[in-house]
């Protein structure tokens, strides 16, 4: 596999060095940044919201840690109703408050983007997976239908490359650092995107949005720390629920989704043969969210 190059040359190329073709050129980056607002919260965290749509039902999504808006409103694309994007704390223009914080402190800020809008369905994806299991464990009955798209984490702390990753990206965003943060960010990517057209809109934009907004310490504990004490308190959870994974996916293993599924009484787990779905099967990913949501 050919490595990978930063700084970007000047018009996006070449896709690769030496003799043969040029790259592949499929793949899509993240949606542009739309105009967003703050909304203020019963427990003083203002937030950073998106609400597109109109109508019933009204669905939450929750993103990863290091994203935010942006990167989930492709999980949105084809679900009916309204949708509420938003940023956790410390993420883009969301406040941050005195850290550290815990999936607990995650959990309601998604409660009140959830409350606030009226959202009867929840997405969650990566951290955002790890909130919505806290909220649940507290309130199982909040949701009608729920998606887990790549969960990280449950009852056990991450393992140690998904931590290094993790703190690779912060350490990186923390000092600054646009060629240690693209190289993190491009990891990103599967192999046959990275140095093609797409991969870099996607890294550029990326790394404008975390240069410019970067993110707060107050995340930096949160690859250490377990979602719940016990899976099992989400026996209580009766909603239907979507459960998604990849193969060979090392920050998200296939285990902790196979343990969510298993930990939730209406649960049905869907595992895609390898990482990037988002680049690789992205029409099957979203017709697979939509179809569960919408029907």
């Amino acid at each position: 596999m050919r490595g990978f190059r930063w700084p970007p040359p000047p018009d996006g190329g070449p896709r690769t060095w030496g003799p043969g073709p040029g790259g592949p050129r499929t793949g899509r980056p993240a949606l542009p940044e739309p105009e967003t607002e703050l909304v203020a919260t019963p427990h003083g965290v203002s937030l950073e919201r998106l609400v597109t749509g109109v109508g019933d039902p009204v669905t939450v999504f929750a993103h990863g840690l290091g994203n935010g808006i942006a990167t989930t409103r492709p999980f949105g694309s084809g679900v009916t109703g309204r949708r509420i994007f938003f940023q956790f704390r410390g993420h883009g223009r969301s406040d941050s408050p005195p850290g550290p914080w815990t999936y607990l402190d995650l959990a309601r800020d998604l409660r009140a983007v959830a409350d606030l809008g009226g959202a009867t369905r929840a997405f969650g994806a990566s951290l955002g997976a790890g909130a919505l299991c806290r909220l649940l464990a507290e309130s199982p009955e909040r949701f009608e239908k729920l998606v887990f798209f790549l969960p990280a984490v449950l009852d056990t702390p991450r393992g140690e490359v998904a931590r290094a990753r993790l703190t690779g990206l912060l350490d990186a965003v923390a000092d600054g650092d646009a060629h240690a943060l693209a190289e993190a960010v491009s990891l990103e990517l599967p192999p046959s995107v990275r140095n093609t057209p797409a991969g870099w809109a996607y890294l550029r934009q990326r790394l404008d949005q975390l240069l410019r907004d970067g993110l707060a310490p107050g995340l930096a504990g949160l690859p250490e720390q377990a979602a719940l004490d016990d899976a099992a308190a989400l026996a209580a959870v009766t909603a239907p629920a979507l459960v998604i994974a990849c193969a060979d996916d090392d920050l998200h293993p296939v285990a902790v989704a196979e343990q969510l599924a298993a930990a939730l009484p209406a649960a049905t787990l869907h595992v895609y043969d390898r990482p990037g779905v988002l680049w690789t099967e992205r029409a099957d990913l979203r017709g697979r969210i939509s179809t569960f949501l919408n029907g």
